[in-house]
Protein backbone atom coordinates (compact mmCIF):
# COMPACT_ATOMS: atom_id res chain seq x y z
CA UNK A 1 0.00 0.00 0.00
CA UNK A 2 2.74 2.46 0.94
CA UNK A 3 4.52 1.87 -2.37
CA UNK A 4 1.36 2.76 -4.28
CA UNK A 5 0.97 5.82 -2.10
CA UNK A 6 4.56 6.79 -2.82
CA UNK A 7 3.98 6.35 -6.54
CA UNK A 8 0.84 8.48 -6.40
CA UNK A 9 2.57 11.29 -4.51
CA UNK A 10 5.54 11.19 -6.89
CA UNK A 11 3.18 11.30 -9.87
CA UNK A 12 1.39 14.35 -8.46
CA UNK A 13 4.70 16.02 -7.70
CA UNK A 14 6.14 15.33 -11.14
CA UNK A 15 2.93 16.55 -12.78
CA UNK A 16 3.18 19.81 -10.88
CA UNK A 17 6.76 20.35 -11.99
CA UNK A 18 6.00 19.45 -15.58
CA UNK A 19 3.54 22.35 -15.71
CA UNK A 20 5.56 25.55 -15.13
CA UNK A 21 2.51 27.72 -14.45
CA UNK A 22 1.29 25.31 -11.76
CA UNK A 23 4.71 24.94 -10.23
CA UNK A 24 5.22 28.70 -10.02
CA UNK A 25 1.75 29.60 -8.75
CA UNK A 26 2.59 28.61 -5.19
CA UNK A 27 6.13 30.00 -5.13
CA UNK A 28 5.50 32.55 -2.40
CA UNK A 29 4.29 30.02 0.13
CA UNK A 30 6.64 27.12 -0.63
CA UNK A 31 8.66 27.79 2.53
CA UNK A 32 5.58 27.42 4.72
CA UNK A 33 4.49 24.41 2.68
CA UNK A 34 7.90 22.83 3.34
CA UNK A 35 7.35 23.26 7.08
CA UNK A 36 3.92 21.65 6.74
CA UNK A 37 5.37 18.72 4.81
CA UNK A 38 8.01 18.15 7.47
CA UNK A 39 5.59 18.57 10.39
CA UNK A 40 2.99 16.29 8.78
CA UNK A 41 5.40 13.41 8.36
CA UNK A 42 4.41 13.28 4.68
CA UNK A 43 7.91 12.27 3.66
CA UNK A 44 8.22 9.30 6.02
CA UNK A 45 6.90 6.98 3.37
CA UNK A 46 9.86 7.98 1.17
CA UNK A 47 12.50 6.90 3.68
CA UNK A 48 12.98 3.57 1.94
CA UNK A 49 12.78 4.80 -1.64
CA UNK A 50 16.47 5.52 -2.24
CA UNK A 51 17.71 2.35 -0.49
CA UNK A 52 15.17 0.39 -2.53
CA UNK A 53 16.34 1.93 -5.81
CA UNK A 54 19.97 1.32 -4.87
CA UNK A 55 19.18 -2.29 -4.00
CA UNK A 56 17.27 -2.85 -7.24
CA UNK A 57 20.10 -1.33 -9.26
CA UNK A 58 22.61 -3.52 -7.44
CA UNK A 59 20.54 -6.63 -8.18
CA UNK A 60 20.34 -5.81 -11.88
CA UNK A 61 24.09 -5.29 -12.15
CA UNK A 62 24.86 -8.42 -10.14
CA UNK A 63 22.61 -10.47 -12.44
CA UNK A 64 24.47 -9.08 -15.43
CA UNK A 65 27.90 -9.35 -13.79
CA UNK A 66 27.78 -12.05 -11.09
CA UNK A 67 31.56 -12.18 -10.87
CA UNK A 68 31.59 -8.52 -9.77
CA UNK A 69 29.18 -8.91 -6.84
CA UNK A 70 31.69 -7.87 -4.17
CA UNK A 71 32.91 -4.84 -6.14
CA UNK A 72 29.36 -3.80 -7.07
CA UNK A 73 28.24 -4.05 -3.44
CA UNK A 74 31.18 -1.92 -2.34
CA UNK A 75 30.47 0.59 -5.11
CA UNK A 76 26.81 0.88 -4.04
CA UNK A 77 27.92 1.51 -0.45
CA UNK A 78 30.26 4.23 -1.74
CA UNK A 79 27.63 6.08 -3.78
CA UNK A 80 24.68 5.54 -1.40
CA UNK A 81 25.36 8.56 0.87
CA UNK A 82 25.31 10.89 -2.13
CA UNK A 83 21.86 9.69 -3.08
CA UNK A 84 20.57 9.57 0.51
CA UNK A 85 21.23 13.32 0.70
CA UNK A 86 18.88 13.78 -2.24
CA UNK A 87 15.86 12.94 -0.07
CA UNK A 88 15.69 16.69 0.51
CA UNK A 89 14.58 17.00 -3.12
CA UNK A 90 11.47 14.98 -2.31
CA UNK A 91 10.57 17.43 0.44
CA UNK A 92 10.93 20.33 -1.99
CA UNK A 93 8.84 18.56 -4.63
CA UNK A 94 6.03 17.80 -2.20
CA UNK A 95 6.20 21.31 -0.71
CA UNK A 96 5.76 22.81 -4.17
CA UNK A 97 2.68 20.66 -4.69
CA UNK A 98 1.22 21.69 -1.33
CA UNK A 99 1.92 25.32 -2.22
CA UNK A 100 -0.17 25.00 -5.37
CA UNK A 101 -3.12 23.48 -3.50
CA UNK A 102 -3.26 25.62 -0.35
CA UNK A 103 -3.18 29.35 0.30
CA UNK A 104 -0.57 30.79 2.61
CA UNK A 105 -3.23 31.18 5.32
CA UNK A 106 -4.33 27.55 4.93
CA UNK A 107 -0.74 26.34 5.10
CA UNK A 108 -0.23 28.30 8.31
CA UNK A 109 -3.38 26.70 9.76
CA UNK A 110 -2.08 23.27 8.78
CA UNK A 111 1.28 24.03 10.36
CA UNK A 112 -0.43 25.15 13.56
CA UNK A 113 -2.42 21.93 13.58
CA UNK A 114 0.58 19.68 12.96
CA UNK A 115 2.54 21.46 15.69
CA UNK A 116 -0.31 20.97 18.18
CA UNK A 117 -0.51 17.94 20.48
CA UNK A 118 -3.34 16.49 18.40
CA UNK A 119 -1.45 17.11 15.15
CA UNK A 120 1.66 15.41 16.51
CA UNK A 121 -0.44 12.46 17.63
CA UNK A 122 -2.00 12.30 14.17
CA UNK A 123 1.43 12.15 12.56
CA UNK A 124 2.47 9.33 14.90
CA UNK A 125 -0.68 7.21 14.59
CA UNK A 126 -1.54 7.81 10.93
CA UNK A 127 0.70 5.06 9.51
CA UNK A 128 -0.98 2.52 11.79
CA UNK A 129 -4.42 3.89 10.95
CA UNK A 130 -3.71 3.61 7.23
CA UNK A 131 -2.32 0.10 7.57
CA UNK A 132 -5.25 -1.11 9.66
CA UNK A 133 -7.77 0.67 7.43
CA UNK A 134 -6.24 -0.92 4.35
CA UNK A 135 -6.41 -4.40 5.91
CA UNK A 136 -10.00 -3.90 7.04
CA UNK A 137 -11.14 -2.54 3.67
CA UNK A 138 -9.52 -5.51 1.93
CA UNK A 139 -11.39 -7.82 4.28
CA UNK A 140 -14.63 -5.92 3.63
CA UNK A 141 -14.03 -6.06 -0.13
CA UNK A 142 -13.57 -9.83 0.06
CA UNK A 143 -16.84 -10.24 1.94
CA UNK A 144 -18.70 -8.01 -0.52
CA UNK A 145 -17.21 -9.95 -3.41
CA UNK A 146 -18.47 -13.24 -1.93
CA UNK A 147 -21.94 -11.75 -1.39
CA UNK A 148 -22.04 -10.47 -4.97
CA UNK A 149 -21.09 -13.90 -6.31
CA UNK A 150 -23.77 -15.57 -4.17
CA UNK A 151 -26.40 -13.00 -5.18
CA UNK A 152 -25.51 -13.28 -8.85
CA UNK A 153 -25.71 -17.07 -8.71
CA UNK A 154 -29.12 -16.89 -6.98
CA UNK A 155 -30.41 -14.38 -9.52
CA UNK A 156 -29.16 -16.43 -12.45
CA UNK A 157 -30.69 -19.59 -10.92
CA UNK A 158 -34.06 -17.79 -10.79
CA UNK A 159 -33.65 -17.08 -14.47
CA UNK A 160 -32.98 -20.71 -15.23
CA UNK A 161 -29.22 -20.45 -15.57
CA UNK A 162 -27.47 -22.07 -12.64
CA UNK A 163 -23.83 -21.01 -12.57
Amino acid sequence: MFRSMIAAVLLVALTAFSNPALAQSGGSNVAVARQVVLASGATRSFDGVIPSILSQSLSVFIQQNPDLQKELTEAIKTIAPTFEKRKEEIIDIIAAVYATRFTDAELKELLTFYNSATGKKMVNVLPGILEESFAKTQEWGGKISEEIVQSLRAEMKKRGHPI
